[in-house]
């Protein structure tokens, strides 16, 4: 089976939202003391800016899944993909724990480990490296019941301190596991993300359809899902622990509605996040020429595209900080704040965020296609893990 372009694009396409995100996480004025999802304090710009960066996570690592699936299927050999996914699960989470964590933090003393989506990806290669001999199906099934009832684990009455609820937790909910004057943030709880990996491998089969085929179903799918969110969020009972309520206006009250939790991944943000993915796969092979070559070159090069533009964006944060006049001696790597010195104001406007994202975005273009041509036009062992 032929590499599929629609993923690639598709990829490329929250790969390039992704880095606004990050952009407005270490630079924007008020990222270190608020949230842009906090309704008392956020505008709906800034409320929005956040939002859309929702689409990228679940679609990497649907996407991870879908990718399994299909380069089973090129292989036709289980030994060899379960060896290949074990030892690219492992990489994964070392990758997460040095290169990604100290992009993030520039901090050599580590006092800060997270467990995001590149370690949760990670732990998905490993355990379904566990499962590739049970059918698709019944994998997309087991996916589809994590998604739609992992929300019902905190309703569970556990003891306060039981072994099952301190075993359990770690794996379904953010926790903070203090140790040695440091912190291992479990940020993003594997198993929900599991579950999206699973429905994208299961998922997988639908490659083989027709494109005309392939874009009805997807288009049909996405829509339910929307539809779905819509009521179930109307409803407002179940699909995420923070229900919405009515705001000062009409437009608050919108941004209550959609305002979905991610940490862990509730049903509502699946619903919604992947309810959009469906639909760009659906016509991402439509897209205007110039739009297709532009993801393609990032879509072909996640893992590289997403060390490099750590660093890039940490960077050009320390920059920043010296034009605002902070010296070096100010910096403060070992707090989580990035180098931001704490309860000193630093950072940009909105605006220039933006600015910024696009100049991140534009001068990665060549190392990527750059690279993306090199792995192309090589076979070293070690490019398969990049």
């Amino acid at each position: 089976m032929k590499r599929q372009p629609s993923i690639d694009i598709v990829r490329g396409i929250v790969m390039i939202i992704m880095a606004l995100d990050h952009v407005r996480d270490l630079m924007h004025v008020d990222s270190i003391t608020q949230s842009p999802t906090d309704l008392a304090t956020t505008s709906p710009l800034l409320f929005f800016t956040r939002f859309i960066t929702h689409l990228c996570a679940p679609t990497f690592v649907f996407l991870a899944g879908t990718s399994v699936y299909l380069s089973l299927q090129n292989k036709n050999n289980i030994s060899e993909t379960r060896t290949f996914l074990l030892k690219r699960g492992l990489w994964l989470l070392l990758a997460e724990f040095t290169l990604v964590n100290f992009g993030l933090f520039f901090d050599i003393g580590f006092h800060s480990l997270l467990f995001e989506v590149i370690a949760a990806i990670g732990f998905g290669f490993i355990a379904l490296s566990l499962l590739l001999k049970i059918r698709s199906q019944t994998l997309g099934i087991i996916g589809l019941v994590i998604l739609f009832f992992h929300n019902l684990l905190p309703l569970i009455p556990f003891a306060e301190n039981s072994a099952v609820k301190t075993v359990l937790t770690p794996f379904f909910s953010p926790v903070v596991f203090p140790f040695s004057g440091r912190a291992f943030i479990m940020g993003y709880p594997p198993i929900p993300w599991l579950g999206i990996m699973l429905v994208g491998f299961a998922t997988g089969k639908f490659f083989d359809l027709a494109e005309e085929k392939r874009k009805k179903l997807f288009t049909k799918i996405g829509l339910s899902a929307l539809v779905l969110f819509t009521i179930i969020r109307f409803i407002n009972i179940y699909g995420d622990p923070a229900l919405w309520t009515t705001q000062k206006d009409s437009v608050f009250t919108f941004l209550s509605f959609m305002n979905v939790t991610k940490y862990p991944p509730s049903l509502l943000f699946c619903l919604v996040t992947l309810g959009v993915m469906f639909i760009l796969l659906a016509f991402a092979e439509r897209f205007h020429n110039a739009v297709k070559k532009v993801t393609l070159v990032y879509g072909k090069v996640p893992l590289f595209y997403f060390v490099v533009h750590f660093y890039v964006i940490h960077i050009l944060t320390l920059f920043m900080l010296y034009l605002q006049g902070f010296s070096f001696s100010q910096f403060e790597f070992a707090t989580g704040t990035f180098g931001r010195p704490k309860g000193v104001e630093s950072g940009l406007s909105l605006g220039i965020i933006y600015l910024i994202w696009i100049f991140v975005v534009a001068i990665l273009y060549k190392p990527c296609q750059y690279f993306g041509k090199y792995k192309a036009e090589n076979q070293h062992w070690w490019l398969k893990y990049i």
